[in-house]
């Protein structure tokens, strides 16, 4: 494990949590925006990104390229209502896993997860269309898993991410979650 990556992991994490954070406030999700993944810094997640820290992407992919699997990210996704994974359930009506649906609040701050991540990971290459790319390239493992009224709300923000830019996005947004009183 290499010592000086425990300031690099931590830097970027508290970056990634306060973009959310105060992008949260912006739509008005203080809750969310301060309670935003602090399972990153518990050790079963934290000492993962350290040991797989590469600074421009995230050490969960990296963990499940070298193990077959990301013990840090299935200890994540199970503690984080704004990731889809989480609202995964058994049905019997279909005979296998589904995607819920989820609440509005977490669909928004699930898109003010990507914006952050994107942001942190991309730097100076940053657009408003970044989150949108990334979406696109994980698109087909995705296909059946999340609940289709929660895909749909999800490309039309991004695509209006993309296509309006932050400031007409987040008044969206805004909107949308005085609209739904979550």
């Amino acid at each position: 494990m290499k010592w000086q990556n425990i300031w690099h992991h931590l830097a970027t994490i508290t970056k990634h949590k306060c973009l959310v954070m105060e992008n949260c406030f912006k739509v008005g999700l203080y809750r969310q925006g301060l309670l935003h993944d602090l399972s990153k810094y518990t050790p079963s997640e934290f000492i993962t990104g350290i040991r797989y820290y590469q600074g421009d992407r995230s050490p969960n992919a990296v963990e499940r390229e070298q193990m077959g699997y990301s013990g840090a990210w299935l200890h994540h996704k199970g503690r984080n209502r704004h990731h889809f994974e989480y609202w995964m359930d058994f049905s019997k009506a279909s005979g296998g896993m589904v995607g819920c649906k989820m609440p509005v609040p977490y669909v928004v701050e699930m898109v003010m997860d990507r914006i952050a991540a994107c942001k942190v990971y991309r730097g100076k290459g940053y657009t408003d269309g970044s989150a949108w790319e990334y979406y696109e390239r994980e698109q087909p493992y995705l296909e059946g898993a999340m609940h289709p009224d929660t895909k749909r709300l999800l490309e039309k923000i991004l695509k209006m991410l993309r296509d309006k830019g932050e400031k007409a996005t987040f008044a969206y947004l805004k909107k949308l979650l005085r609209k739904d009183k979550y």
